[in-house]
């Protein structure tokens, strides 16, 4: 979906190669995200060979946000509470 965020449409092969997964990992996770409907699925020809498109739909790009913003949620908690196990830090000691 990442892969997909950044462009209006992309070529099965494109996506293939730019995550590094195989034919069928991708078939796969396709399949998922499609009856999600997180990703459209186009199919053509360019001359006599066929061609899959895959796009991120509107509700898959919230879904992508919502994900990326949960998770930026947890860096943030985790940074916090490592700091807090941390205890104050020399500069603050100092100034005591």
């Amino acid at each position: 979906m990442a892969f997909l965020s950044g462009c209006a449409e992309a070529e099965f092969g494109a996506v293939r190669d730019g995550c590094q997964i195989s034919d069928s990992a991708l078939s796969k996770t396709i399949s998922v995200l499609e009856s999600a409907s997180y990703v459209t699925v186009r199919k053509g020809y360019v001359g006599k060979r066929p061609r899959t498109w895959l796009s991120l739909s509107s509700q898959g790009r919230t879904a992508l946000s919502g994900h990326l913003a949960a998770l930026q949620r947890i860096a943030a908690d985790a940074a916090a509470l490592g700091s807090a196990l941390d205890g104050p830090s020399p500069q603050a000691a100092a100034g005591s």
